[in-house]
């Protein structure tokens, strides 16, 4: 991919990138880690123990997700300024546009994608 063809996703990318760390600023109140958040959140309620250790559980699974969505947009990145974005890292071919268009963080093109969700189901 040339870098005319990769300047949109460059943007789209950093798009993403900022509208998630602003979404998890305004979650969170400020630039605050979610253990941070979660603490002064819980501190105050009164609901029983078991109750609040569920939505602390909850909160802390969201921020492993926050992470790892910023970690995929980082390494997209980090693909572009490679060249070598757009190749599906299993088997080498070109991901289709279509696809980085709806996922530009896609690693896979959509076969090797299906066959890496067989084999770990939970990734």
């Amino acid at each position: 991919m040339d870098s005319t063809q990769a300047a949109p996703f460059r943007e789209k990318l950093l798009q993403m990138q900022s509208e998630l760390l602003d979404s998890i600023a305004l979650q969170r109140g400020g630039f605050v880690s979610r253990a941070e958040a979660t603490a002064e959140h819980f501190a105050q309620l009164e609901d029983p123990q078991s109750e609040v250790a569920s939505e602390k559980a909850d909160e802390l699974s969201w921020d492993e997700h926050e992470v790892a969505r910023l970690a995929d947009i980082a390494a997209a990145l980090e693909r572009l300024a490679s060249g070598t974005y757009g190749l599906c890292m299993d088997c080498g071919i070109d991901i289709p546009l279509a696809r980085l268009q709806a996922a530009p963080e896609a690693l896979r093109c959509i076969a090797c994608q299906e066959t890496f969700e067989k084999h770990h189901p939970r990734a």
